[in-house]
């Protein structure tokens, strides 16, 4: 079967056309290169023996979408990963997160509709919880109001979505997911931001290596035990097998509704300052860091309640805090060689 996975050549995309060409599927990476490079393609191949059909293109061309699927009208599934994806940068820059997140959604989904196996599952995040108001966070938790652009268009992403398949075809899974690190164990790939990393991990990393002089934590005045920032970091190959099996879950016609929605991540919550100390354990490396004031957007304290996903789906995450932290260190070791 023929998949589409948009952003197929960022972070969690790459690993997703990994194991979904370990299942077999036959797979059509879609990429703009904005936040990625081609390169990907030689370690998925390394990876998985096999390279991905790659389409280089605009997901805001609305015009090169309508091609695209005149092209492979045989796509069985859709998973769209196309997105900006930088809380602060979000902040300064709205309306462009607005463009590339909901018009994009919006192209897609006018193609989709029109699929004999309109399946998609779609890339969201627990930003769209806001500061829930209870920790661990439920896929029941109110949606409240976005903090960032980034968030508000991850909601209204699943809102449109939400009135599509009521008047469509369209089966869809919203996967809502924590933080995502690490990097395949192989090494082959891994999180490859372009410019300065808007995310912790990579800037740990890169300020382990040498490539950063100071790594900044944003604030150290929140209500938790060491008063820096809570979040729930989830290997990228968990979660990239989790689109597998909800891709499977469609595919199979065993979803109960036309749109399911699960947490991913792996329960657990990490304040920044903990991740910076097992990262140390793990790497040998101290880290250079300083404490500087709170950043716009950001909130106090996510983590997953993952038992809707255990139960329903069968997945659960596997790899540690440690692990992830580990497979990170070891693709930045080898992207700096």
């Amino acid at each position: 079967m023929k998949i589409v996975v948009t952003g197929g050549l960022g972070f969690i995309g790459s690993h997703t056309v990994v194991e979904l060409q370990k299942e077999g599927f036959e797979v059509v990476a879609i990429d703009n290169l904005s936040n990625s490079s081609e390169n990907v393609l030689d370690g998925i191949e390394r990876i998985t023996g096999k390279k991905p059909i790659f389409e280089k293109m605009d997901l805001r061309d609305k015009s090169a979408v309508r091609n695209f699927f005149k092209k492979h009208p045989d796509v069985a599934g859709v998973i769209h990963f196309a997105a900006s994806k930088a809380v602060g940068e979000s902040v300064e820059n709205p309306l462009l997160y607005y463009e590339n997140n909901i018009n994009t959604l919006v192209y897609l989904l006018q193609e989709v509709q029109h699929l004999s196996k309109a399946n998609f599952i779609f890339s969201s995040s627990c930003t769209v919880y806001g500061q829930a108001e209870s920790m661990p966070i439920t896929e029941d938790a109110s949606v409240q109001p976005a903090i960032s652009p980034y968030g508000n268009t991850k909601q209204i992403g699943e809102e449109i979505i939400n009135d599509v398949v009521k008047v469509t075809n369209i089966n869809a899974i919203l996967l809502r997911y924590f933080n995502p690190i690490g990097a395949h164990p192989s090494a082959e790939i891994g999180e490859l931001p372009l410019g300065i990393p808007q995310n912790l991990v990579p800037f740990i990393t890169q300020t382990a290596i040498g490539l950063r002089e100071k790594l900044s934590v944003y604030g150290n005045d929140y209500p938790t035990s060491d008063g820096t920032a809570i979040r729930d970091y989830i290997h990228v190959v968990d979660i990239a097998k989790a689109h597998v099996v909800a891709l499977q879950r469609l595919l199979e016609k065993k979803n109960s509704d036309k749109v399911e929605t699960y947490n991913l991540g792996t329960g657990t919550g990490s304040s920044v300052l903990e991740v910076i100390t097992t990262f140390e354990k793990v790497s040998n490396q101290k880290v250079n860091y300083q404490i500087v004031a709170r950043r716009e957007g950001d909130i106090t304290s996510a983590y997953a309640n993952t038992t809707k996903a255990n139960d329903i789906l069968g997945w659960k995450a596997a790899s540690s805090l440690e692990d992830s932290l580990a497979s990170a260190w070891k693709w930045e070791q080898k992207i700096r060689r």
